[in-house]
């Protein structure tokens, strides 16, 4: 295992649609056990392919261990099978655009299904942060980041901050 780069925006590399992982092998396991090594270094809850550099539908999460119990996740080839109507709003950061955050409105739960690192595809239902943070992540296999979820006002408020903490 070893701690891995994380990408600031703005990588063009953050605005890419990730290609799906596919078959699980040693590599995936070992980019997953990078990856889960670096969220928990940053430190993070979560952490998708693309924020290390690898254009590939995968991501790591851990949204209880800063509290509680570390349980963490490792979602290959992930989707959203439902969302919930009810949307909750919810101060979101993000590992690659450090210093800032933002209000993002989400879904307050999710039917997420992924396959895990010993190929079985699983299906999970997740609610409040879990479920927001899986969202977040997913939105980074997209090409998204939180600033594409703000108002042009907002947004231009988010990115002279960031551009301050980054000077």
């Amino acid at each position: 295992m070893s701690e891995r780069p994380i990408l600031r925006w703005p990588d063009p590399r953050l605005s890419e649609i990730c290609a799906p992982v596919g078959d699980i092998t040693a590599e995936v396991r070992g980019l997953a056990a990078d990856m889960l090594e670096t969220m928990y270094a940053a430190p993070g809850r979560g952490l998708a392919g693309p924020q290390v550099g690898v254009m590939q539908r995968i991501f790591v999460m851990d949204a209880g261990w800063k509290t509680g119990k570390p349980t963490p996740v490792v979602a290959v080839d992930p989707v959203i099978e439902a969302a919930s109507t009810v949307l909750f709003s919810s101060v979101e950061g993000c590992l690659s655009i450090p210093g800032v955050s933002a209000t993002i409105a989400r879904p307050e739960a999710i039917t997420l299904s992924f396959t895990d690192l010993e190929g079985t595809r699983v299906t999970r239902e997740l609610t409040g942060f879990e479920a927001l943070c899986a969202q977040h992540e997913i939105d980074h296999l997209n090409g998204i980041v939180t600033l594409d979820h703000l108002a042009p006002e907002e947004r231009a408020r988010v990115l002279r901050e960031y551009a301050a903490v980054q000077a």
